[in-house]
């Protein structure tokens, strides 16, 4: 099993690029399934979901090609294959987004039920009440969702929350559809207007991605396109605080501003300096003091999620206490166990952690328990005095291209082992 071995103390000093976002890539490559024609999609990122998703199609009988880097060209002409397996689901949640495209175009899917991850519930009722609406007979059994119908009806559906992949596979669903859907309560995230964009260049008739009520006129069929996948929003965010917790200077580029707006202003309240120089680059510093400031993530546009370990990695070394409220799942304080090992000062109640300044972090053997707990821990162990083994790394391989690469590009003393 793979470990990172960190010595930190370093500031990052540099140029990064951001790679293509794994939470847009894996919708949009879902989305070949709706057509006999080639989608080709670039600037996909090489991270493990992405191979995963690949896998999953060419098991469902797409043929994959990859002339370029980054660059896939997807046929699902010769699908022939309705089921995403259990293997498969149970690696990568995002499998669940070949049921929508599935149902709509050939009439019938079966996905295993994804269950529960290490942050918590993520359970896909929402997506199952939705093809409900839109006329599908849905049922369970042995624990694969079985869906089918002879042609989906459009309907004005509402979200009793709102679930970004539970809009994304509705979408692609009411795109083959007859008649008009309204999503309601839909997900506003850059990764929905993206999915949208390529969908339209397919032929689909969607309007109003991007806000709370998203419109779906459903057409015949759809077309192959050409589509290139937006900077990722999560990775900029990491590196922004990989520059400022290290003390460095650091120029971020090939990455959107305007799609982590939330964080950016969070980060620059607590002294972080950036400098938005373009529509397609930061210059990001540290400042003279860290001061500690209070966060609540919520969906798009508020603070994300996926940027809150990140967050609470950098607050152990800012001045005063902060509070640190996480609305959106029940057990995204995992790294908080781990950070406390480097000498972090974090008290957990229910859904807020309460962090700290301490005189500074020290080096530990710590291990990995999420994605974006992976990147926080990476995180600490830049700023901590003396040396950081993080075990269990392979889960950041499933969202961050190459990280310990990027790291080293800019000074960090950073090695990918193996046990």
């Amino acid at each position: 099993m793979d470990k990172f071995r960190i010595i930190g103390g370093r500031p990052l000093e540099g140029r990064v690029q951001i790679s293509g976002a794994k939470n847009s890539a894996l919708p949009c490559m879902a989305a070949a399934l709706l057509t006999p024609e080639t989608v080709t999609l670039h600037n996909l990122p090489y991270a493990r979901d992405i191979i995963t998703m690949r896998r999953l199609l060419e098991d469902l009988g797409c043929q994959i090609l990859m002339p370029e880097l980054r660059t896939l060209k997807i046929s699902a002409a010769s699908v022939e294959v309705f089921e995403a397996p259990y293997d498969l689901v149970k690696t990568m949640r995002a499998s669940v987004l070949a049921l929508g495209p599935l149902l709509a175009r050939f009439g019938e899917a079966r996905v295993s039920l994804p269950g529960g991850c290490a942050i918590g519930q993520r359970p896909i009722d929402l997506h199952l009440m939705g093809f409900e609406k839109l006329g599908a007979t849905v049922s369970i059994e042995g624990g694969d969702v079985v869906a089918r119908s002879n042609r989906l009806q459009g309907r004005e559906i509402y979200f009793d929350k709102v679930t970004v992949t539970g809009t994304e596979n509705l979408m692609m669903a009411a795109a083959l559809a007859d008649g008009v859907t309204v999503l309601n309560n839909a997900a506003r995230e850059p990764e929905i207007v993206d999915l949208a964009e390529l969908l339209n260049k397919m032929g689909a008739r969607i309007e109003g991605a991007g806000l709370s009520a998203i419109r779906i006129e459903g057409v015949d069929n759809l077309v192959g396109a050409e589509h290139t996948i937006i900077p990722d929003r999560i990775e900029t965010g990491t590196f922004v605080v990989a520059a400022a917790i290290t003390g460095g200077t650091l120029d971020i580029v090939n990455c959107n501003p305007q799609h982590v707006t939330a964080a950016l202003d969070r980060l620059e309240a607590t002294g972080v300096r950036i400098e938005r120089s373009n529509a397609f680059s930061l210059r990001v510093s540290a400042g003279a003091h860290m001061k500690a400031s209070d966060v609540t993530t919520l969906p798009h546009p508020g603070f994300p999620t996926d940027m809150q370990a990140q967050y609470m990695a950098l607050m152990t070394l800012a001045e005063g206490t902060s509070i640190i409220t996480e609305t959106i799942f029940e057990n995204r304080f995992m790294h908080a166990s781990e950070l406390l090992r480097m000498g972090a000062r974090i008290r957990l109640s229910g859904r807020q952690a309460v962090v700290e300044c301490n005189s500074g972090l020290k080096g530990a053997r710590v291990q990995a328990s999420d994605l974006r707990a992976s990147a926080s821990l990476v995180l600490a162990g830049l700023a901590a005095e003396g040396e950081t083994i993080i075990d269990r790394v392979y889960h950041i391989d499933r969202g961050y291209e190459k990280i310990e690469e990027k790291l080293r590009s800019v000074g960090a003393e950073f090695v990918k082992e193996r046990e």
